[in-house]
């Protein structure tokens, strides 16, 4: 593969195994674009025209279903804080669509895309947003803090590092039943310097499970700036103090995310290993809604509206290869739109769930009844 940069020594190389190089892959990391030329995404993809729509559908359904949420926070109809991908959702949705449907993937809270093509439906999110008891959790926890085994996701908690040893305990689990499949699991650049990262993504590498972590540079760890954070210059080359194989990819263009991620999993699942894929990208929204981003430069957010916006360049990939024209791509957003309206009516209709239902689901029910209130209290 063209443009591969060795990050071992020489003296390092001569001990290894052959073939146990460690490699940074560059095909699909972020390139400038040619002089008074705008960006658009990568050619080099085996995507067929209607994958290709079908990927802009899921990054329209992504930002709409924000910018929604958003207006029903600030009508006090959401309870709890909005997380926003907005700048980033190429990366959560490429990344997920280069699974296989048996495959699981753990999301973070900006990676509201992955959850979409995953399965679940604009509904869902909105009333978990408002703690409804229709909401996958009923009411019992906010945001996409909630998981599908069976539509292949793992919910998310805030302590975000502790995924990586989740999905791998999920791979570990997976390969004792002689289940062939492939783990993503996503973290942060902050995420990265957690102890469970490190453990977990160790143990993955060592046990040679198919275990992908994308890793997210989007510049901040809430308000921490990632040169603060870390001293590499690159994410991707923590991958040598695993033993394992990273990839950098350009975070805003969706076909490059998808083709790393597709490529990436094939790997994983015919050889096993994990994998560290990073994605260059950027959070225009700060780390929810209540945070002012006073601590960004001035002008940085604008610059990464105007010339790196990932849907505009999408739009602009589509057009050039004429795979779908600005009408075609309205009717597109259009449904997106209509199916928000309508999804946003039976969330809002949705009843709050009864208190005594957070007593239920804490333990096994089957084992472990429900500790309900004393009746000695109830007077």
């Amino acid at each position: 593969m063209d443009n591969v940069t060795k990050t071992n020594s020489s003296n390092r190389r001569r001990r290894r195994p052959p073939g146990r190089e460690i490699r940074i892959f560059t095909k699909y990391a972020p390139r400038r674009a040619p002089d008074g030329q705008a960006l658009s995404c990568t050619t080099d993809t085996t995507l067929r025209p209607e994958q290709l729509l079908d990927l802009y559908r899921y990054l329209k359904l992504t930002r709409l279903v924000e910018e929604r949420l958003v207006n029903l926070y600030r009508q006090t109809k959401v309870v709890g804080g909005v997380f926003r991908s907005l700048g980033q959702e190429a990366t959560a949705v490429g990344s997920a669509y280069a699974l296989q449907p048996q495959d699981f993937l753990t999301p973070l809270i900006r990676d509201l895309g992955a959850v979409f093509v995953k399965g679940i439906r604009p509904r869902e999110i909105f009333a978990q947003y408002m703690a409804k008891a229709w909401g996958p959790s009923g009411g019992r926890d906010l945001n996409i803090h909630f998981g599908s085994v069976e539509k292949g996701f793992i919910g998310p908690i805030s302590h975000l590092g502790d995924m990586i040893p989740v999905m791998t305990g999920v791979l570990l689990g997976a390969r004792m039943q002689k289940k062939r499949i492939v783990g993503l699991a996503y973290i942060g650049d902050g995420g990265m310097s957690t102890g469970a990262f490190h453990e977990g993504l160790n143990f993955a590498a060592v046990q040679r499970l198919p275990l992908l972590v994308l890793a997210e540079y989007n510049h901040y760890a809430y308000s921490t700036p990632t040169s603060l954070q870390t001293a590499v210059r690159d994410l991707a080359e923590k991958a040598a103090g695993y033993g394992i194989p990273g990839h950098i990819v350009d975070g805003n263009d969706v076909i490059a995310c998808y083709e790393v991620t597709k490529r990436a999993a094939e790997s994983a699942r015919r050889h096993g290993g994990a994998v560290l894929i990073e994605a260059k990208t950027y959070r225009r929204k700060g780390h929810a809604e209540h945070d002012d981003q006073r601590y960004v430069p001035q002008g940085e957010i604008d610059w990464w509206e105007q010339h790196n916006d990932p849907i505009d360049r999408f739009e602009r990939f589509l057009a050039e290869h004429q795979v779908a024209g600005k009408e075609q791509l309205a009717e597109i957003t259009a449904s997106v739109q209509r199916e928000i309206d309508e999804d946003v009516e039976w969330a809002e209709s949705s009843p709050m769930p009864d208190p005594e239902q957070a007593a239920y689901g804490v333990f096994d029910n089957s084992i472990v009844p429900p500790a309900l209130r004393p009746k000695v209290l109830e007077k």
